[in-house]
């Protein structure tokens, strides 16, 4: 999975400080984290591309899952209280509780615990 990004050293800070996710390869605009996330800054995927970057398109979101749900939300207010939510803590008729927010670049991420 690849996102967008506009500033790649906070996006790595934010992709390691929530989900402990590390630089597996740094290669001048591309940046591969462990679990497979891979980090491409904005200005060399709008050459590759040659249109404007949307974020906080919704056309995707990149998934967590986390056992300590609680915890979590409360690192990320400690760490990220600017966070803009698209759905604070809550439970789906299932049971599963998941949280929603945009990571500083606008992509979606939802993080839930597992089912």
């Amino acid at each position: 999975m690849l996102i967008v990004v506009k500033d790649i050293e906070k996006a790595k800070q934010f992709y390691h400080d929530l989900f402990g996710l590390d630089v597996i390869l740094d290669n001048d605009g591309n940046v591969i984290l462990t679990e497979g996330l891979v980090l491409q800054d904005e200005i060399i995927w709008k050459k590759f591309l040659g249109k404007n970057i949307i974020p906080k398109n919704h056309a995707c979101e990149l998934y967590f899952e986390e056992t300590d749900i609680e915890a979590f939300v409360q690192k990320l207010e400690k760490l990220y209280p600017s966070t803009e939510y698209v759905n604070r803590l809550m439970t789906h008729d299932w049971g599963q509780k998941v949280v929603r927010f945009y990571d500083p670049d606008g992509n979606l991420i939802e993080v839930g615990t597992p089912m």
